[in-house]
């Protein structure tokens, strides 16, 4: 928006950048109603100029994002703020990460601004990270570099500075990884910032909000890794004892399955064991940590008959519907005398009626509505021995959450 004299010195050493790193790119400018010649200047010095349809900088974001055609996307500010040498950075780090973000807030990295603004800057920061448990240090730079398939699909909100909070989470609640690399923010070439300070900080509250809501709900990939450490005591409790009971089940046991495995601290510390899920998203987050993952379902997996020393099926079978061949086929991939490790809430316990009911209320995005099939005791403990089975032990998380362990004979 009116950017002519920084556009001017901006895109021939952009153009020299490029060059240097020996890549074909364009540069696209999006347009947001300039009245200064933005558009003639821009275009003359080789770039393509998109006009920008929504308003504000999420909106200009949105144009430029759907002009793009390249593999890799690198978003920067028209404003001389962000010196084009640092694209040698970003590219250095493209393998690093799905989003590459230079980042004043790690070592190395600054910002060449006042005082006030840097404070505030700072506060953005820490309250985003904090608040939503993000590993990020610098969630509101500019400056970054996408692989541009993750951009495809996500359903952008915010249409101001907060955007760029908006699109990193939601890359995040992807399984996508995020990577910074430290730069130096410089202050703007000429002009004057177009950012309104009340209308900013009433915009990144509403984002901040509706981020909260994503980031404790399971659509964000990391959910159950996150809850191992949840502020929330019960919650905490609860992976915890889990944990412990479903290791002490499979202990010494070599070849191992967790079917259902999500994110969770059980199949990070069972770094030899095989995690299936159905959500590629978490499966996407947890390889990092964890290689060997694959997708599926549980009434159809994709092994050879006697394959594992111990099947872990913990918090699943609610999730779907009541079906004797999921059973079956954890019979049919467990070698003779191998272990399964079945995990519910025990429906029976009223208890644990009184904390669903709670736990839909205080955390709506999480799993509760997700309870289709209710199981009891007596009910799993019958499906066990009817689909051969012997149960051998059965533990409780809670009072209210069973976990059988039961032998392939």
């Amino acid at each position: 928006m009116n950017e002519k004299e920084n556009l001017e010195l901006l895109l021939p050493a952009l153009k020299e950048v490029i060059s240097g790193l020996g890549i074909d790119a364009e540069i696209i400018v999006a347009d947001g109603g300039s009245t200064d010649g933005t558009p003639d200047a821009a275009a003359t010095r080789g770039a393509r100029v998109v006009p920008q349809i929504e308003r504000g900088y999420g909106g200009a974001l949105l144009a430029g994002f759907a002009a793009s055609r390249a593999p890799y996307v690198i978003t920067m500010d028209a404003d001389l703020s962000h010196r084009p040498v640092v694209l040698e950075e970003l590219w250095r780090h493209r393998h690093d990460g799905d989003v590459v973000i230079a980042s004043r807030y790690v070592p190395s990295g600054e910002a060449d601004v006042g005082g006030f603004r840097r404070l505030l800057s700072r506060v953005l920061n820490v309250t985003y990270s904090r608040a939503l448990s993000l590993p990020v240090k610098d969630l509101s730079s500019g400056f970054r570099l996408y692989r541009r398939n993750i951009l495809q699909g996500i359903l952008l909100q915010s249409r101001d500075f907060d955007a760029l909070e908006e699109i990193l989470i939601r890359i995040h609640a992807d399984g996508w990884q995020v990577h910074e690399v430290p730069f130096r923010y410089m202050s703007r070439g000429s002009g004057k910032s177009h950012a309104r300070l009340l209308k900013f900080g009433w915009s990144y509250l509403k984002t901040l909000v509706r981020m909260w809501q994503l980031r404790n709900s399971v659509a964000s990939a990391d959910y159950d890794y996150r809850a191992f450490d949840s502020p929330i005591w019960l919650q905490r409790y609860w992976q915890r004892k889990r944990h412990e009971i479903v290791l002490d089940f499979v202990r010494g046991k070599k070849a191992i399955l967790d079917i259902g495995c999500g994110t969770s601290r059980i199949i990070v510390d069972l770094p030899a064991a095989v995690g299936l899920d159905v959500a590629f998203r978490k499966l996407r987050w947890l390889r990092p940590l964890h290689r060997r993952v694959v997708q599926a379902t549980c009434d159809t997996l994709p092994f050879p008959d006697d394959s594992f020393d111990a099947v872990i099926n913990s918090e699943v079978i609610e999730h779907v519907a009541d079906d004797a061949a999921i059973l079956g086929e954890m019979y049919r991939i467990l070698r003779p005398g191998g272990t399964l490790v079945l995990g519910t809430p025990d429906y029976s316990r009223r208890l644990w009626l009184v904390l669903e009911w709670i736990y839909g209320k205080v955390m709506p995005g999480a799993y509760a509505h997700e309870h289709i099939t209710h199981f009891t005791r007596r009910t799993l403990h019958q499906r066990l021995v009817e689909s051969g089975f012997e149960v051998l032990d059965c533990r409780y998380v809670g009072y209210c959450e069973m976990i059988f362990r039961a032998r392939r004979p």
